[in-house]
Order: structure tokens, then C-alpha cells, then sequence
């Protein structure tokens, strides 16, 4: 640390009295960038027994050419950072100094897939074993087909899984034999689950605000009304109602829906959808750790938004494993403030060295 005294006065004197530290700067720099090459020279020689050539390899650790930390650098770029072959290649080449093909990029990109296959494994049994999951989708391509993108998250883990249908059999695939309390919005799979369901009140939210800015002075009217209630409900879940204020609440949706429910017109559709899911509206009031909305399903699943509409999806079933394990690794290291490029050069450490990777951060998470 360097010390920074006060040079002169205004008056022109240059002794202090007790000087003290007020506040401290920080000045942040890279250091010189060097590769570390490792050169193994390669020997033959002929056995003195019985004359055969034998010959020295490489170890198997470093076969590949590339070592853990920068396989973890590559991965990073191209799954956590969403950056193309291409840019990778741009920039292994202008700050490594590094000359690679994009080809060399995808191989290294399929030996980390290869080595976050344990931590997506543990990613599911931990999401398919929490009491409470937040669900959804989204299409995804693969070769221009289109397929579909889906999710079930909590506060520790983020599980994808990449299908080729949205439908009732993607949904038992996503969660096996789960059955617990799902979060979701109103697709009509998610609407048979016969457990405990919480519909987002985000989605009916949206719906009546929307309602509530047509021109139409009755419409208008209900949409108000109904967002109104839905967003007074949602606050509850910070600050529990009394019994006097749920009373009145009920009483007041009731009497909207009676007055919208024959209607044919948009705001009796909103009312009608609010009756239909009034089971399932109110259950974070009910079930500690249950919130009333979708929206980390929703938060978690934006950036595979985001990849799928830069890069048009995947072209191959290895590609689509690929985006499965890394979105998986990518969103529970974020759920659990850890950082992804130490846990990607732990994984390919103990890939190299034929190690199981320690995945007790993310079995111990279930527990928390």
C-alpha cells in the first residue's frame, strides 16, 4: 500500500498535525499475460531383450494440448458468456496469443461437456427431490427443428432439459417421480398437476393491466379492478393480511367475478381464468417458501432466451447435451453466489486425472 500525504497548504506550509488516512483508492491492473507451455520430448528405444521398439507417451493429463484452466477459459466464454467460436478464437489469438481452430475450440468444448456430466446429474436428482420447483419454457432449434427448451428451478439448483415436444411426456421427463409444489404459469399441462400448485399471479397481473388500458370504459374498468386485487394479494407475501383484510379481499374478488363472469368479452375471459385457478392463487399463503410468482423460473431461463435467439440453437443431439449441462452449471452457480470458472477448472481437473469431481456444493445445497 503506498501512503499519500497532503503535499502543501494553501498558505504555503507543509507540516501536519496528526495526519490520518481518509479514504482509500484502488488502482486495479492485469499482469503480463504468459503461457505456460509444457514441452515433452518423446523417446523410442529398442528393448535389450527381445529388440521390439518401445516408445515414451505423453501423459494421459496432458494429452489434450489444452490444460484445465484454459479448457475452463473456453467454456466459459462459450457457455457462460454465450460468445461464438468465433469470437473465442478472436480473442484466445489477441490477448493469449494463443492460434487455435474454431474445430480445436468445439473439441475442447466437448471434453467439458463430457466432465459437467456428474454435476448435471446431481443438478437433477437435487431438483427432482426439492419440495418446492418453479417451471417453464421456451423453443429452442436444433438443425432448424424446432424443439423445446425446459426448466425447473428453486433457490439451489437449475435444471434444463431439451425435448422435442412441449407436451405432457416432456413434462414427466423434466421431473421424473417430483411431487411436490409446483410455481408455474397456466399452460394447461401444468394445470392438471393434481399436488399443490401456485399459478403466478405475474402472468394474471400482466393480463389485467393490459385489460386495463383498452379504450373500451367497461373493460378498462375490470382490468383495473382485477390488478388491482392481484397486486395487493402478491404484496401479502412480504407482510401476511389479518383476517379482517382477507375477508375483505375475498369478498371483493368474489363480487368482481359475479359481475364479469357471463360477459363475452375480454374482461369476462379474465375474470373466468381467475376463477378457474382460485385453488392455486393462494398458496403461499399457505405453504412457507412458495412465492406467488414464476418469476425465477422465468429470470432463470432468459439467458438460454437470449442464446437461443444469437445463435439459432444447436445443430447436433451432443450440442443440445452441451446446452443442457452448462445452462444447468451456469444458473445453480449463480443461485448459489459460486463462481463458475473455478467449479469448470475443478471439473476438468479431475476429468483429466479420471477423478469423480467433489459435487457436495451441490447435494449439500438441498440441505441449506
Amino acid at each position: 500500500m503506498r501512503q499519500v500525504h497532503p503535499p502543501r497548504c494553501e498558505c504555503g506550509c507543509t507540516q501536519f498535525e496528526d495526519p490520518e488516512p481518509y479514504y482509500t483508492h484502488q488502482h486495479i491492473e492485469l499482469p503480463q499475460i504468459v503461457m505456460r507451455v509444457l514441452h515433452f520430448e518423446l523417446f523410442k528405444g529398442r528393448c535389450c531383450h527381445c529388440g521390439k521398439t518401445v516408445k515414451g507417451h505423453v501423459p494421459s493429463e496432458y494429452r489434450t494440448g489444452y490444460g484445465p484452466c484454459l479448457s475452463a477459459l473456453i467454456a466459459e466464454l462459450a457457455g457462460i458468456d454465450g460468445a461464438s467460436r468465433e469470437t473465442i478464437q478472436t480473442f484466445l489469438s489477441s490477448v493469449l496469443g494463443i492460434a487455435i481452430s474454431q474445430g480445436g475450440i468445439q473439441k475442447v468444448i466437448d471434453r467439458v461437456s463430457q466432465a459437467i456430466e456428474p454435476h448435471y446429474e446431481a443438478i437433477k436428482e437435487i431438483a427432482r427431490s426439492s419440495p418446492i420447483n418453479h417451471l417453464d419454457e421456451t423453443p429452442w432449434y436444433n438443425g432448424g427443428k424446432l424443439r423445446w427448451l425446459w426448466v425447473m428451478a428453486n433457490q439451489a439448483v437449475a435444471f434444463f432439459m431439451i425435448h422435442s415436444r412441449r407436451s405432457k411426456e416432456a413434462f414427466e421427463a423434466l421431473i421424473g417421480a417430483w411431487v411436490g409444489i409446483l410455481v408455474s404459469d397456466n399452460y394447461a399441462v401444468y394445470q392438471k398437476w393434481v399436488h399443490l400448485r401456485q399459478t403466478c399471479l405475474a402472468h394474471l397481473i400482466r393480463r389485467a393491466t393490459g385489460l386495463a388500458e383498452r379504450r373500451d370504459p367497461q373493460w378498462s374498468r375490470c382490468g383495473t379492478w382485477a390488478a388491482k386485487e392481484l397486486r395487493r394479494l402478491c404484496k401479502w407475501n412480504k407482510d401476511p393480511p389479518t383476517l379482517g383484510e382477507w375477508q375483505a379481499f375475498y369478498a371483493r374478488l368474489c363480487r368482481l367475478i359475479a359481475l364479469y363472469r357471463d360477459s363475452e368479452s375480454e374482461a369476462g375471459k379474465l375474470v373466468r381464468s381467475i376463477e378457474k385457478h382460485m385453488d392455486s392463487l393462494f398458496t403461499f399463503l399457505l405453504e412457507e417458501g412458495v412465492e406467488p410468482t414464476n418469476n425465477l423460473a422465468e429470470r432463470t431461463i432468459r439467458f438460454a432466451v437470449i442464446w437461443r435467439k444469437r445463435s439459432q440453437g444447436t445443430n447436433s443431439e451432443k450440442g443440445c447435451r452441451w446446452v443442457e449441462r452448462i445452462l444447468s452449471l451456469r444458473q445453480t452457480c449463480r443461485l448459489q453466489g459460486r463462481s463458475s470458472f473455478a467449479t469448470l477448472v475443478e471439473a476438468m481437473a479431475c476429468y483429466f486425472r479420471g477423478q469423480r469431481p467433489d459435487l457436495q456444493w451441490i447435494r449439500g445445497a438441498a440441505s441449506q
